[in-house]
């Protein structure tokens, strides 16, 4: 059980206390594979210590926290939590970061591994330096225990973590620990129900891997934006695309099986995918994400992205020719009052070619007007022809 533990009455400020801890050699410590940070970058839970350490000093920022403890000590204030494995080994659940930091001040050979090789010389910064960072203050747990600490602090809290990690994280809490995920929400202090929101989008990215129509490895863009996924599957188009479960909010398949085909199809749409040199078609979630949820409440518009067309071409095909007409005129006179505003600055009386231009939006105007009025005499016409029939 988690010692030393204190807790404010709303649970909105959940700290360890300042109570004596153990202290452990560095050497017996390991960093956790099973960090949701981690798994973020595709590490698989049985990862070499190495690969953790490396990972860890590439991405999260450990050089300024090395230098802090180069130069400062380690403060005892900040404990790291353990929990021993099935051999008995500590694992380090919180804290990883600063072990990382220790690790590499301690170790040259892991400094010039890792490619921190502009980290300070502790002997040469303080003669007790090393002796005391040989161990660490920890306090041990388990990950059940301390599941309110660690998702108040980095799902809702001061250290946040990013939006994949925190939902592996409430996805661990919630599918191994049997914690409703309306509980997990009231202890992290979430009231906008993004406890849900990850955990389902969560739930239907892993059943897309299962299905081997998704790979994250596959992603066409530097890394994978799980909120693209999270926040899809919250859309009125994409849940009947899809055909979520509605029944049952925490369900870990939520995509029915006959709509499997169409899971790797919206993938492909928000990822893209490297082996097959297809691009996404979602580029940035504000605005294609609700354009895509917008076409796919049309069929016709769906089935075009479906034939490969351009989510562009699709949103034109859900509008409908009437709204895109109407659109682009209106977007036509604010680009030619834009224009006029600044004819006498900016238009240089030598442009020959953006006079030309000018000539040809012209002539596409009077053609434009020209087609409208012979529209509307045709339709005149036409009004009067039933009239006389009538």
């Amino acid at each position: 059980m988690l010692r030393y533990w204190r807790t404010m009455p709303n649970e909105a400020q959940i700290t360890p206390s300042d109570g004596p801890y153990e202290r452990l050699p560095v050497s017996e410590l390991l960093l956790d594979a099973q960090n949701p940070r981690l798994i973020e970058y595709g590490i698989e839970p049985g990862a070499p210590q190495s690969e953790l350490l490396q990972i860890l000093w590439e991405e999260f920022a450990i050089k300024e926290l090395a230098m802090s403890i180069a130069y400062s000590g380690y403060f005892t204030h900040e404990p790291l939590f353990v929990e021993r494995n099935e051999n008995g080994l500590p694992i380090v659940i919180e804290g990883n970061r600063r072990l990382a930091a220790v690790m590499l001040l301690l170790s040259q050979r892991e400094r010039e591994r890792v490619g921190a090789t502009d980290l300070p010389n502790i002997d040469e910064l303080s003669a007790g330096r090393r002796s005391e960072l040989q161990t660490l203050p920890v306090i041990e747990t388990t990950r059940e225990d301390v599941w309110r600490y660690l998702g108040f602090k980095h799902v809702n809290g001061p250290s946040s973590w990013g939006s994949y990690a925190k939902a592996q994280y409430i996805a661990q809490v919630h599918n191994e620990f049997g914690v409703p995920l309306d509980d997990i929400a009231t202890q992290i202090g979430d009231y906008s129900n993004t406890v849900r929101r990850m955990y389902r989008g969560l739930m239907v990215i892993e059943q897309a891997e299962n299905a081997q129509v998704f790979s994250r490895k596959n992603v066409l863009k530097s890394r994978f934006y799980f909120n693209y996924i999270y926040s899809a599957v919250t859309m009125t188009g994409v849940r009947d695309f899809l055909s979520l479960d509605s029944t049952d909010p925490e369900a870990r398949e939520p995509v029915p099986n006959t709509k499997i085909g169409e899971l790797g199809e919206l993938c492909l749409w928000l990822y893209g995918d490297a082996t097959r040199n297809v691009q996404p078609i979602v580029r940035t979630q504000n605005p294609d994400l609700a354009v895509l949820d917008s076409v796919l409440k049309h069929s016709a518009s769906t089935a075009a992205l479906k034939d490969g067309f351009s989510l562009d071409v699709a949103k034109d095909i859900r509008e409908g020719d009437d709204r895109i007409f109407r659109r682009s005129v209106l977007d036509a006179r604010i680009s030619l009052q834009r224009a006029h505003s600044t004819l006498s600055t900016g238009y240089a009386s030598d442009d020959t070619e953006v006079f030309l231009i000018a000539t040809e939006v012209e002539e596409l105007a009077s053609d434009l007007i020209a087609g409208m009025r012979q529209k509307k005499t045709q339709a005149r016409r036409r009004v009067a022809a039933e009239a006389e029939d009538r």
